[in-house]
This record gives structure tokens, C-alpha cells and sequence, in this order.
């Protein structure tokens, strides 16, 4: 076994460390053992009373629950004058909270309304560029008194039909969520050639530039020479999904509208308008998604 070298002063002189270790001063050269598993729920445990502060105040119309996820790490919520900052703080009401000193009203009853988006608006709040937004056609489409009202996803500028606005941000969630599995359906006028054949390959999903597409449900409705409507379903709801997998088909797409989402149906509702779904429907839907 060798000895670190000793000068005549007697104190052990330490030996330069190798490159490796110089290069990792900052971990421990020895493996840390395996952190312990999690506990599993205590299947006796008495029910928790109440809900997580972060689902209450989405559920109250403030933001989406990853955006009160942001609020209370930047220390802009309180309860009591206390700052709270941990989205599973649980709670039974909002009493007594507040954002950014603002009282937090109770939570309101979910509401949801279909709006026919026209082509031509972003769906956002506001746009640097100055671009109209939904918001510059939701004041005159929803009832005067309405509570502050998300979008459901996005449709993008090109993009019309179907957009669903909720007051509700554990609702706006579920619907967006690919795991909930709802499925939305567009409609799609094309150019170019294209069988039905290959449209039904989509049932198995496609790979584009390292994005993979789960299983769309495709169906030629009429053809006209090599223009054709196509109606695609699918679960995923991807940014620009639909036109990028038409695309790759090698289709021109002219025109793209979503006309469900969900049991929720575009139908006959007048482009640029909104009417509220019933309150009964809406509930019958929540409790479906046990939201």
C-alpha cells in the first residue's frame, strides 16, 4: 500500500488530484446510495377535507392552475396576511385569500360557451405585433356582466370554428389535456392528390421531423378533381397538427375549421358569435371528467 510523501517538515503533503476529480470538485466521487421509496397513501387515512389552493383558484376564474402554480412562487398570494407559496397547501374555501392584495371571491359556477372564431383573430389576450385577438370580438358576443372568460386551447390565426371559453380553470384543464383523451374534429379543404387509403394509414400515427402523431381518424367527404373536404378526428390536439400532417400528405390546405370538441358541436352557431352552454350540460360533462 503506498504513503502520500511526507516533506522534512513532517506534515503530510497531499498529492495533486487527477483531471477527472478536478473536473467533478462539486460531486462526491463516491455513488450516493438510492433514495428511499415513497410511501403509499395510507388506505386508512381519514379523507383530506377541503382542496388544493392552486385547483381553488383556478377553479375560481384567476388563471390557469400552472399559471397560480407561478403566482404563489412569486409570493403574490396570502392567506390572513400570510404569504402562502405551496400549490398543495389544502383548503376548504378561498376565505380570506388574496392575489396581489385583491380578495379572491368565491368560486363562481363553471360556465362555458361555444364561440364560431373567425379566421383572421390569435387567440390571445393581446398581441405585440397588434394583431386582432378573439377578445376584440368576444365584447360584443358575450353577454354584458360575463366573468373573465379563458379560451380552450388555441386556434391559430388561419384557423376557424369551434372555440370553447370557460370561466373555469380546473375545467379549461381537463378539456385541454391530452390524457382526458376528448376528441376534436376538424374539417379541411385541400389540394393535391390523395386516397382514402392513405388517409386511414393516419388510424396508426405518423412521425414528422421527430414529432410523433398519435392515431387521427381520416375521411374524404367530397372530391372535386384534386381538390377535396377531409374531416380528421383526433386526441392530441398538437400546435398546428392538423395542417402539418395534411402537409406531410403533401396537401395544399385553403381552409381549416374545427367543428367539435368533445359532445360540444359547432353546428349552425354564426361565425364571430358565442351562446352559453347549459349549466345541466356542463355539470353532466364535469362530473364525466370528475373535474
Amino acid at each position: 500500500m503506498s504513503h502520500p510523501e511526507k516533506p522534512a517538515s513532517g506534515r503530510t503533503r497531499r498529492l495533486p488530484a487527477s483531471p477527472e476529480l478536478r473536473r467533478n470538485t462539486s460531486r462526491s466521487p463516491f455513488p450516493r446510495p438510492p433514495a428511499a421509496p415513497k410511501a403509499a397513501p395510507d388506505p386508512n387515512a381519514p379523507p383530506r377535507e377541503g382542496e388544493r389552493i392552486a385547483k381553488l383558484l383556478a377553479r375560481a376564474g384567476i388563471a390557469s392552475r400552472r399559471e397560480v402554480e407561478r403566482i404563489l412562487a412569486e409570493g403574490r398570494i396570502s392567506l390572513n396576511g400570510v404569504v402562502v407559496t405551496e400549490p398543495s397547501t389544502v383548503m376548504k374555501n378561498l376565505r380570506g385569500v388574496t392575489v396581489d392584495g385583491e380578495p379572491v371571491a368565491p368560486a363562481p359556477p363553471a360556465r362555458l360557451f361555444r364561440f364560431h372564431k373567425p379566421e383572421g383573430l390569435i387567440t390571445a389576450e393581446r398581441d405585440p405585433a397588434g394583431r386582432p385577438t378573439i377578445y376584440n370580438a368576444l365584447v360584443n358576443a358575450l353577454p354584458k356582466g360575463c366573468p373573465r372568460m379563458m379560451p380552450v386551447g388555441r386556434l391559430d390565426l388561419s384557423t376557424e370554428g369551434l372555440l370553447l371559453l370557460t370561466n373555469d380553470g380546473e375545467l379549461k384543464r381537463a378539456l385541454e389535456l391530452p390524457a382526458t383523451g376528448i376528441p376534436r374534429t376538424y374539417r379541411a379543404r385541400t389540394f393535391g392528390d390523395i386516397s382514402q387509403t392513405r388517409l386511414e394509414e393516419l388510424s396508426e400515427g405518423v412521425e414528422i421531423e421527430g414529432m410523433r402523431y398519435g392515431s387521427i381518424n381520416a375521411n374524404m367527404e367530397r372530391r372535386t378533381g384534386r381538390n377535396q373536404w377531409i374531416e380528421m378526428t383526433l386526441t392530441e390536439g398538437k400546435n398546428r397538427e392538423v395542417r402539418r400532417v395534411l402537409e406531410h400528405l403533401g396537401l395544399q390546405v385553403s381552409r381549416l375549421i374545427r367543428t367539435a370538441y368533445g359532445p360540444f358541436m359547432l353546428a349552425d352557431l354564426p361565425r364571430g358569435a358565442a351562446d352559453e352552454v347549459r349549466q345541466v350540460d356542463v355539470e353532466k360533462f364535469r362530473k364525466a371528467l370528475k373535474v
